[in-house]
Order: structure tokens, then C-alpha cells, then sequence
């Protein structure tokens, strides 16, 4: 996480605690060390963000003190509210956890009635749950995205044959039964479908493709839109 987002962070945090926040359980929450937490409190304090506490005790942020509120209509916070709580279904753990943690700053921002009204349950999606890929972090394919950044797989089709392969991931598409990577595949030449749950290992590689993630979206999604076989399954 960056540093401008690990402060905005950690902002949240205070703002939405009900007492004081130790720099170990924020360290815990942003998956950073403890020394980068007290650099961060030192950084926001020298910003004249009202940040008070020590170590050992705590932090809490001073009443008073509150970011710009965004100003949604009550539909367009009942479409965000409902699209987060769609993310639920994706089997992307990591995208699970922060659509929640969305969701507890929009309901922390909220007037008292439109809280209330939001907090009646009356908004649901429903469906099945896509289970998570065991082979590979679904979080590690979205950050390879957007580094434009390679991955290298251990991949088995339908008929069990498991191939090596390096990659050029442009796109991820969540499915009721599974996610699909679309992306370059260096073996075969050409932009292919990669299942999640059929990948056996997923790692990244010191190799990135910068430039070239949009042009082949664009061949992608130019494919799809002429039905053209321009990206095969790898079934």
C-alpha cells in the first residue's frame, strides 16, 4: 500500500473507533510493520492532523476533525451499498474484505435516518458464492493488472494436462462458478481464457509488459464484440 492511501487509512481507522487504536492493531489491519505505523502517526501529526495518543496507550483522532464528505443521493448510496454487497459472490477474498470495510465508511458517513434505513437489511443480493481459487491469490492477479506485470502458472486444462506458462494479465471476469484471468499467453502466442480454479501454482516474475495492457484489451474486447475466436479457452 502507498503511503498517501496508508494515510487516508489510517485516518479511517481513528475516525471510525470508538476508543483508542494501538499503532500493532493498525500494523495488523494495513499489513505493514509497526515502526511504518509510527512513522505514519509522526507524518500526519506534522500535518496538523489532529492525531493524539502514544505507544503502548494508543492513538484516537480529536472530535472535530473529519475529511470532505461525497455527497450521494440516497439512490446512488443504495446502488453503492448494493454493488458492494454483490462482491461478496466473487471468491476474491481480499476484494470481500474491502468492499466490507467500504461499506462501514459509507454507513460511518451517513446522517442518523438514511443510517437507520440502510441498516434495516432491506437491500440483499442473493445467489451462489464462487469458491476461492487455491492456486492463486485472486488480489495478486487484480495488483499484476495493474503493474502490468507478468505471472508465471502451473495450469491444468479440463482433461488434466498441466502446462507451464508465462502470462500478460489484462482482465479478470467474475463468474457465479469461477474467475477467468484473460490474458496474453506467451506459449501460445495469443490472448487466452485462464480459469482460476484450474490454476495448480500462480506466482509473479520479475517481468513486466508496461505500455501494452490497454492495446490488448482492446484486442480483446474487439474480439468479443465480432465474435471472432480472438480469445480461446483454455479449457
Amino acid at each position: 500500500m502507498r503511503k498517501a492511501s496508508r494515510l487516508f487509512e489510517i485516518i479511517q481507522i481513528l475516525r471510525l473507533a470508538r476508543g483508542p487504536v494501538t499503532a500493532a492493531r493498525m500494523a495488523e489491519s494495513l499489513e505493514v510493520t509497526v515502526r511504518s505505523i509510527y512513522r505514519d502517526i509522526a507524518a500526519l501529526q506534522a500535518m496538523r492532523v489532529p492525531v493524539e495518543g502514544g505507544r503502548g496507550i494508543g492513538y484516537i483522532l480529536r472530535p472535530g476533525f473529519d475529511l470532505p464528505p461525497l455527497m450521494f443521493s440516497i439512490e446512488e448510496t443504495e446502488a453503492i451499498v448494493l454493488a458492494l454487497s454483490l462482491l461478496e459472490r466473487t471468491g476474491d477474498p481480499a476484494l470481500i474484505r474491502a468492499a466490507r470495510q467500504a461499506d462501514r465508511k459509507i454507513e460511518a458517513a451517513l446522517p442518523a435516518p438514511l443510517r437507520q434505513s440502510l441498516s434495516r437489511n432491506a437491500l440483499h443480493a442473493w445467489g451462489l458464492i464462487a469458491p476461492s481459487p487455491t492456486g492463486i491469490e485472486l488480489a495478486l492477479v487484480r495488483q499484476a493488472i495493474r503493474d502490468e506485470r507478468k505471472l508465471a502458472l502451473d495450469y491444468r486444462d479440463g482433461s488434466g494436462r498441466e502446462t507451464s506458462r508465462v502470462i500478460r494479465p489484462v482482465a479478470l471476469i467474475y463468474y457465479a462458478e469461477t474467475a477467468n484471468i484473460v490474458a496474453w499467453c506467451e506459449l501460445r502466442g495469443s490472448l487466452r481464457h485462464f480459469r482460476a480454479d484450474r490454476v495448480v501454482a500462480g506466482m509473479a516474475v520479475e517481468s513486466y509488459f508496461r505500455g501494452e495492457g490497454d492495446g490488448l484489451r482492446q484486442q480483446w474486447v474487439a474480439g468479443w464484440r465480432t465474435n471472432d475466436n480472438a480469445t480461446a479457452i483454455e479449457s
